[in-house]
């Protein structure tokens, strides 16, 4: 699957791991948009045409579930991966996630560059009904 020309917007806390997604995704040609914390995701979602959400599970000011609700919510169609340490593939909470279609997958930290771009693929080829889990 080609990522050229595909918006993804990458929402972390953590500099670092930002740093690190966008230089994944830089690679397979996507073109990344940054955000801090969940307000600046939100802002970043209204104002841009968006392919994809990276979106950390623990931000500043929000929890990145409630993040994701209102993204779903404004943009149900919008493909959302989780990506956390704090979770983990089996922890009930993301299995209701994905089981609701709030999310579209996950992707436990520290992870593996080919997770990333695995579960990317898997979210772009499908729906929420075909939502999965990636271990690094």
């Amino acid at each position: 699957m080609s990522f050229s020309n595909r918006v993804i917007l990458v929402v972390d806390d953590d500099p670092d791991i930002c740093w690190a997604l966008e230089h994944v995704l830089g690679r397979v040609g996507a073109r990344c948009i940054r955000a801090l914390d969940g307000r600046t995701a939100l802002q970043a979602t209204q104002l841009n045409r968006l392919d994809l959400i990276l979106l950390d599970a623990k931000l500043p000011d929000m929890d990145g579930l409630e993040v994701a609700r209102q993204i779903h919510s404004a943009e149900p169609g919008l493909p959302i991966l989780l990506v956390s340490g704090y979770f983990y593939k089996d922890d009930l909470v993301i299995q209701d996630a994905l089981a609701q279609g709030l999310i579209c997958g996950f992707v436990e930290k520290p992870f593996l560059h080919a997770a990333i771009i695995a579960a990317m693929e898997t979210a772009l080829g499908s729906h929420p009904a075909t939502a999965t889990a990636v271990s690094p």
